[in-house]
């Protein structure tokens, strides 16, 4: 069971979650830099702005939500969580992963929903890397699911094959 904060947040709001107040310090940096909200399990997180009792069932009803969400834990933990609910990565919000000690920034869903550009911004206040894996990103700096501001995609069901024929070369 989820304890909500006073406020509804967005859907677009991230929400930072922690296991311990061994990642407080760091969950709470990040929170503000994004603009989100910490979520602590109840029994070992001291004042987060939200809390939880079972980690399984939060994460899962935050990405069902919708919610963009950053873990201070390890990555095979956070996939494991959410690996019954992968279905369709056009509709998974962005889903990153964060060392403990603050080392490293890894998006592993919707990478160009936001998962990307979250990452560099968090490994930039971090002083940490972005382990960003997508090929178009890689190569050219952009992805054509994710056009810039501006821009928009005429076909976007073609987006995937014109991509892969590009960094093919």
């Amino acid at each position: 069971m989820s304890v909500l904060s006073t406020s509804a947040p967005s859907v677009a709001t991230p929400a930072v979650v922690i296991l311990s107040d061994a990642a407080r310090q760091l969950g709470r940096q990040i929170a503000m830099e994004v603009s989100g909200e910490l979520h602590g399990a109840s029994a070992r997180v001291t004042d987060p702005d939200v809390r939880f009792a079972s980690a399984k069932d939060h994460v899962q009803a935050l990405f069902a939500a919708g919610r963009p969400i950053v873990a201070v834990m390890a990555s095979g933990a956070l996939i494991r969580l959410l690996a019954s609910l992968l279905s369709d990565k056009h509709s998974e919000p962005p889903v990153l992963a964060v060392a403990e000690d603050g080392s490293s920034v890894v998006p592993l869903l919707g990478g160009h929903h936001g998962a990307n550009e979250l990452a560099r911004r968090i490994a930039a206040l971090l002083g940490a890397h972005a382990a960003i894996t997508t090929a178009g990103d890689l190569k050219f700096g952009v992805a054509l699911d994710q056009p810039p501001e501006g821009y928009v995609l005429a076909n976007p069901d073609k987006a995937k094959a014109v991509m892969a024929e590009l960094v093919a070369g």
